[in-house]
């Protein structure tokens, strides 16, 4: 899966939603159906921790320097202040039948699902 296309690309916006997160790029839309770590110089937050949410909102206004997906094990995008979000692909850390949906803005790319 190629999610190269938010390479460049400033994060606009992020939408919680019941039991997933997406990603705006301005254009490109990465939805998330399990839950990102996001690692700061400081220290790591996961969901459920104090200021997880807030941790993710501040990474809006900043741009995607590298976007990167090894199967089965990990999506992970760093961002131009070292910030780098994860998000496990092993099988056994799904809780549904898929972990990422991608869109790369481009009408002409298909929906790119794991």
């Amino acid at each position: 899966m190629d999610i190269s296309a938010i390479e460049g690309e400033e994060l606009s916006s992020v939408t919680f939603v019941q039991d997933y997160v997406q990603f705006d790029f301005n254009g490109p839309l990465l939805t998330l159906y399990i839950w990102p770590e996001v690692f700061r110089s400081e220290g790591s937050y996961a969901f459920g921790e104090p200021g997880y949410r807030d941790m993710l909102c501040a990474l809006i206004g900043e741009t995607a320097t590298t976007a990167t997906i090894e199967d089965g094990v990990a999506l992970e995008i760093e961002f131009e202040s070292g910030v780098i979000l994860r998000t496990s692909l092993r099988e056994e850390d799904y809780v549904g039948p898929e972990a990422i949906n991608f869109r790369s803005g481009n009408s002409d790319d298909p929906l790119l699902v794991i």
